[in-house]
């Protein structure tokens, strides 16, 4: 998983939106988030500043100190299928054909970044993996 610059974030690949809205996730991230097969997802807002959207768990939203207030900022919900895949529900940004960039996020949503300084930075790099729909 490469480092973009010094102090920076950490990121897993990029990803394109298939043409149903689906996503295959990283690998690497799969397991460092530790996602099932089956489990359900939750979408949340990216910052204004990037775009996208975080993609939780109940499992780890249990784990915010605040899981409250993050639940009343739900996106969309979804299910892990059996490869790893997600379809994204309307309300979140993701359209056929757009590439977003996973980020390492809080350890408790894994970030989808659509636009920004990070995005930029990243498209100078032609060794980042990108992972398409199956």
């Amino acid at each position: 998983m490469p480092q973009l610059v010094k102090g920076g974030k950490w990121v897993f690949g990029w990803v394109l939106v298939g043409p149903g809205r689906e996503m295959c996730l990283p690998p690497e991230a799969w397991a460092e988030y530790g996602f099932q097969v089956g489990e359900e997802a939750i979408y949340l807002p990216g910052s204004r500043r990037s775009g996208g959207f975080g993609l939780t768990t109940p499992r780890l939203m249990t784990m915010l100190r605040e899981p409250m207030q993050s639940a009343l900022r739900v996106l969309g919900r979804g299910r892990f299928d059996e490869e790893g895949r997600l379809v994204a529900p309307p309300e979140v940004a993701a359209k056929p054909g757009e590439r977003l960039l996973v980020v390492r996020g809080s350890g408790r949503a894994l970030g989808f970044v659509a636009k920004g300084p990070i995005y930029d930075e990243a498209l100078g790099h032609p060794d980042i993996q990108l992972f398409g729909p199956q």
